[in-house]
């Protein structure tokens, strides 16, 4: 695997020996595998609780390791398993990090690569490489876009938090927008616009391959050139033309552009602006994945590669972009910290909430657990019928399964309701027979996690298999996986997002 041109700021950072001892300190790893590149971040943080939320939460992370871009490896239209882990044997020994001491991370596969038949075969190698402390998914878009905002726009959000943002990453196959207001996501979504559904032989327009959204593309613009042609100047102005104007509709929320009817027709894999605001004066926008990176380098004063460097159209795209008054308002004014480097960011840093330490764990050796998917939302005040329809769901879900309790924003419950929540369930569990050793998860978003806990198993008297796990902020998300317990703390993992 080819790495990428060196950067003037070295990319490598040796990593420090890790305090095993200190059990207050989390060693976090992110992978990111996408349409064109992939690379790796470990960091290091404390888990501490925050005096503004007062939940546990990583402080300020030190990163210890980033490695170089490489090209995603692929074997024909797969990806090669091989070389994969090739690269990730690399990675960990440039890292010098002990496996046995990552306590949270994930790894993702991403655009075309996650289109792959073998994806989620390439997932579950890497989680077995490292080990089960992490959380390894493929094609979730909203994740994606969720977690580039985190990597790339977060501060930036925070630092003005009554101006929206809007985080473009694009990437080689994807554009996963994403809107946040004051740090916090609102929306997101991702549509097939991206620079690798046209692959060129480097330094020059001579086609090697279309992926099927490039062919779409093509149609639409009356474009005939065939693979092993060259692809005129005309029609490299048009691609990229119709590319920025695909992103422009994403930002305006113009939904009719991907409309059946719409140029962008089969483009959306997952709209985003449906109930978002208009684009006002004060939105900013902010660009990350590939050609983000792209474009904040042109913006830091570094001069671009040559044509089609990396056998895409990356680099015309990010002109594109810079010719477009709308999505270049904000390139000058707002750069990221990690200038448009954001997903795999996002993965290592963000990925985990941090769990309360009122757990109602008795079988902790179980832990780490994945893929619960989450049956319901439920208020602590929610009908018999409701209960009873979640704790139904949760007895014929394979794997085990999650139920949220859910509190009002600013509202603390008092003890009767939990109590009387518990006790409903705890009643349930032996009306329904709950089988014994199947996982039952609940979440609870302020620290009654123990206490609700005991009631729902009447002090543990119930044979049954359920965990109470509170402090965590809600996530609109359909899976929920719990890492291993440190320190009284779990690192809670939601994807899924929608």
């Amino acid at each position: 695997m080819t790495p990428f041109p060196p950067r003037t700021e070295s990319a490598r950072q040796r990593v420090y020996a890790h305090e095993a001892g200190d059990r207050d300190t989390a060693l976090m790893i992110g992978l990111d595998f996408g349409s064109t590149t992939s690379r790796a971040l470990v960091a290091r943080a404390r888990m501490e609780r925050s005096m503004t939320t007062g939940r546990m939460e990583f402080g300020s992370p030190d990163l210890l390791y980033r490695s170089e871009p490489v090209f995603t490896p692929f074997d024909g239209e797969e990806l090669s398993r091989t070389r994969i882990i090739e690269c990730l044997d690399c990675w960990l020994e440039e890292s010098g990090i002990d496996c046995q001491q990552i306590f949270s991370g994930g790894v993702i596969i991403t655009g075309l690569a996650a289109e792959q038949a073998n994806a989620h075969v390439i997932a579950q190698a890497v989680r077995e490489r490292i080990g089960h402390v992490i959380v390894a998914t493929a094609d979730d878009p909203c994740l994606e876009s969720w977690l580039a905002f985190m990597g790339n726009s977060l501060e930036l959000s925070r630092q003005e938090p009554q101006r929206p943002v809007i985080n473009l990453d694009i990437g080689g196959g994807t554009t996963n927008p994403a809107l946040g207001l004051d740090g916090n996501v609102l929306a997101a979504g991702s549509y097939f616009l991206g620079a690798r559904h046209f692959r060129f032989q480097p330094g020059s327009y001579h086609l090697l391959g279309l992926s099927r959204y490039g062919r779409m593309v093509f149609e639409r613009l009356g474009i005939d050139t065939s693979v092993g042609e060259v692809l005129s100047k005309a029609d490299v102005k048009a691609v990229v033309d119709f590319t920025v104007r695909g992103l422009e509709a994403i930002v305006t929320g113009e939904a009719a552009w991907f409309s059946d009817d719409g140029a962008g027709a089969g483009l959306c894999q997952a709209p985003y602006n449906e109930d978002v605001s208009p684009l006002t004066d004060d939105t900013i926008i902010t660009f990350s994945g590939g050609v983000g990176e792209l474009l904040y380098r042109l913006v830091m004063g570094e001069a671009l590669p040559g044509t089609t460097w990396y056998g895409d159209l990356g680099i015309d795209i990010c002109r594109g972009i810079v010719d477009s008054p709308l999505l270049s308002r904000s390139l000058y004014s707002h750069i990221p910290e990690f200038g448009g480097r954001a997903t795999v960011y996002g993965l290592t840093l963000h990925s985990a909430e941090l769990s309360g330490n009122t757990l109602y764990m008795p079988r902790p050796g179980q832990l780490p657990l994945h893929d619960l998917p989450i049956v319901a939302r439920l208020t602590l005040d929610a009908d018999t019928s409701a209960l009873s329809s979640a704790v139904e769901l949760a007895c014929r879900s394979p794997n085990g399964a999650c139920i949220q309790a859910m509190v009002p924003a600013g509202e603390y419950p008092r003890f009767p309701q939990v109590k009387q929540f518990g006790e409903r369930l705890a009643g349930l569990l032996e009306t329904i027979a709950f089988p014994e050793g199947h996982p039952l998860l609940l979440l609870a978003p302020q620290d009654f996690g123990k206490v609700i806990g005991n009631y729902a198993t009447r002090w543990g008297q119930l044979p049954v298999n359920l965990m109470a796990v509170d402090e965590v902020p809600d996530r609109p998300a359909e899976f929920v996986s719990l890492g291993a317990v440190r320190n009284y703390v779990i690192p809670v993992y939601f994807y899924g997002m929608h």
